[in-house]
């Protein structure tokens, strides 16, 4: 009876390079004892519930993934709780969880650095919201400005320049109208404000090393949410420096922590799950869900 581990690996043939990226893995997986991998693709139906449940069914000893952090999330809700270790390789344009679990965005070196590597049981938040079925993100949820950023950054420059796209996008967001919201920590009362943006986080690091939650950590049995109040396209300036530089308090940003965390908006607005826009609407309610995921670090 064959004693080599066993490897599954669920890529997004959208945002991987097929051929070069399936002959890279297989040789890092056969170079470490692994027998031949269980390859499954996403699909334009199927942003990876069904394979990842086939993986489980497999029983493999890593499930490895690669494509987007849509398709990252989609995998990453599905072997929540079952103990199963994850290994995320860089693939799309954000790479967010992959970026804050210090993992490289070079394949070779990433498969080196997470093959060679060790495990760590980070949380997955749970997630609800008016329209929504029950379902899970690792890195961010938000609802307002930053959503209408990621639905806006076109996927042919996405493609082209990378996150820089996020970047175009945001340009043409600053003046995203602003939203009155309730936001409810735990059992704290309600505070209410008037936000062009509200991001619930389980890890705190955009690209470019933003620091848009410093204190969110991945397995800190915690969320923590930011809010962002700029009334005008002249307080941009300071809120981003304010982001970027710890030290200097900015009374556009305010942040929260704790396990449960609810947002309710006056009006119907665009939100997103871990980089994805998802269906419309006037609340999120985040709670996290301590080390359900086992992941591969370096």
């Amino acid at each position: 009876m064959s004693s080599a581990r066993r490897a599954a690996v669920i890529v997004n043939p959208v945002k991987v390079d097929g051929d070069g990226f399936r002959r890279t893995v297989e040789t890092a997986l056969t170079d470490r004892g692994f027998a031949d991998p269980l390859w499954l693709e996403t699909t334009a139906d199927d942003a990876g519930v069904s394979m990842a449940r086939q993986a489980i069914d497999d029983e493999p000893d890593l499930v490895l993934v690669a494509g987007g952090d849509g398709t990252v999330r989609v995998v990453c809700a599905e072997l929540a709780r079952t103990g199963i270790t994850v290994a995320v390789l860089p693939g799309g344009t954000g790479n967010l969880l992959a970026r804050n679990l210090g993992i490289s965005l070079e394949l070779e070196v990433a498969l080196h650095e997470l093959l060679d590597g060790s495990d760590r049981r980070i949380d997955s938040v749970q997630v609800e919201g008016d329209g929504l079925s029950s379902d899970r993100f690792v890195v961010m949820a938000g609802l307002g400005l930053d959503a209408a950023i990621i639905d806006d950054a076109p996927d042919e420059l996405k493609k082209r320049v990378g996150w820089a796209a996020y970047v175009v996008s945001t340009l043409k967001n600053l003046n995203h109208p602003t939203v009155r919201v309730e936001i409810t920590v735990d059992d704290r009362p309600p505070v209410r404000r008037r936000a062009r943006t509200v991001v619930i986080g389980n890890v705190g690091t955009l690209q470019a090393n933003i620091p848009l939650l410093p204190d969110a950590e991945p397995d800190d049995g915690m969320i923590d949410a930011v809010v962002l109040t700029p009334r005008s396209v002249s307080h941009w300036p300071r809120l981003v420096l304010g982001l970027v530089v710890k030290s200097l308090r900015e009374r556009h940003v305010e942040r929260f922590t704790g396990k449960r965390i609810q947002v309710r908006a006056d009006r119907t607005v665009r939100r997103q799950l871990d980089g994805d826009a998802i269906a419309e609407g006037t609340s999120l309610t985040a709670e996290v869900d301590a080390s359900a995921l086992v992941t591969r670090v370096p």
